[in-house]
């Protein structure tokens, strides 16, 4: 119950009830980070303003076609879109999604064909609850690779001799 002082809230309630509606109002916000598109061709959007995006993060065209941002330039974002190009025009809307792109690794996928960000595209419905991990993940060192044991052989005298092919390589 508020305290009345002659009609009057008590400073240290007006004080609790003013900072929960504060709290409550910036729950509710939700920011996001967008930019117009500069440049789209073979597959690659160039994109101005997405400051903040890191290394293979999720990105949103306006028409819903999904990307990957690869390129990390002082002035601009190279962007991987999965999906045709032919529906993203300059100066569409784009919007960091604020996850680094993953996919679906376990046997569900057997007998599955897949999309680029693992959705089934071959009508045998959804994949069932598998483990996810990132796309841009760090290779193994030279050293921990197995050495090479068994040459390959091309059949092509020029190329057996300039370039030695191991298997495994």
């Amino acid at each position: 119950m508020n305290k009345l002082i002659g009609n009057k809230l008590d400073g240290v309630e007006l004080s609790t009830l003013s900072e929960q509606k504060i709290i409550n109002y910036y729950i509710k916000l939700q920011v996001d980070e967008i930019s117009q598109m500069v440049l789209v061709g073979d597959g690659i959007a160039h994109v101005y303003g997405l400051n903040k995006i890191q290394v293979g993060e999720m990105v949103e065209f306006a028409n819903n076609v999904k990307g990957m941002a690869l390129n990390l330039d002082n002035e601009n974002v190279g962007i991987v879109i999965f999906g045709s190009d032919t529906a993203i025009k300059e100066g569409d809307i784009i919007k960091r999604i604020g996850f680094i792109v993953d996919v679906h690794i376990r046997k569900a996928l057997l007998g599955h064909a897949v999309d680029a960000l693992g959705v089934p595209i071959n009508g045998k419905g959804a994949l069932s609850a598998t483990k996810r991990r990132h796309v841009k993940v760090k290779t193994l060192g030279i050293i921990a690779h197995k050495f090479v044991h068994e040459p390959m052989q091309t059949r092509l005298t020029t190329v057996d001799s300039l370039v030695p092919i191991g298997c495994g390589q």
